[in-house]
């Protein structure tokens, strides 16, 4: 872990020698204690940290000079950070109606299975070039989170976010895009 500033003028060198000192002092305690509020998840303690750190820094130039003192200070930052976080994750609703490529009309009917053929096609094309890249990865070459964001170059997060806004797209294209229910 390493703390990376941007440019400061003159003035502010002050400031970054002392967020320095702050975060020498006191990230690896803040990270290990952000480690047990997300159940030893480091991606999600390390990105708290960073978001912990940035509110440290803006706030530099107010806090007690002595930074050995202000541990309890960024131990409360970190957790109020996880908690909001926390509530922005619940926010985001649940995956429903997910479209099952894979399955076309079953049977005979060689003009309905041309036709959801091309419904697939049309609405494919719609998608962005990176939701569509995302979306052949995981249905078509039947690939894991891990596996495309690996082949894509891209983290699993960001596989798993253009999965979800690629699905939603694609419900919307082919006109069947779930309602959300009230509540």
């Amino acid at each position: 872990m390493a703390l990376v500033t941007g440019s400061v003028g003159a003035g502010d060198l002050a400031a970054e020698k002392r967020m320095q000192a702050l975060y020498d002092a006191h990230a690896r305690p803040v990270y290990s204690f952000l480690l047990r509020l997300t159940f030893g998840e480091r991606r999600a303690a390390e990105d708290l940290l960073q978001e912990t750190m940035m509110r440290a820094w803006r706030k530099i130039e107010v806090l007690n000079r002595d930074v050995a003192t202000l541990r309890p200070w960024l131990l409360t930052v970190a957790r109020r950070v996880a908690i909001d976080a926390g509530r922005a994750k619940q926010a985001r609703p649940e995956e429903v109606g997910l479209v099952d490529m894979t399955v076309l009309p079953s049977g005979d009917d060689a003009i309905e299975r041309m036709l959801a053929v091309q419904t697939i096609k049309q609405a494919m094309a719609r998608l962005t070039p990176e939701h569509r890249d995302v979306i052949i990865e995981i249905y078509y070459r039947d690939r894991s989170v891990a596996e495309a964001a690996a082949i894509l170059g891209i983290p699993e997060g960001t596989v798993k976010s253009r999965t979800y806004h690629a699905l939603r797209s694609l419900r919307a294209a082919m006109g069947t895009a779930v309602k959300r229910q009230p509540g």
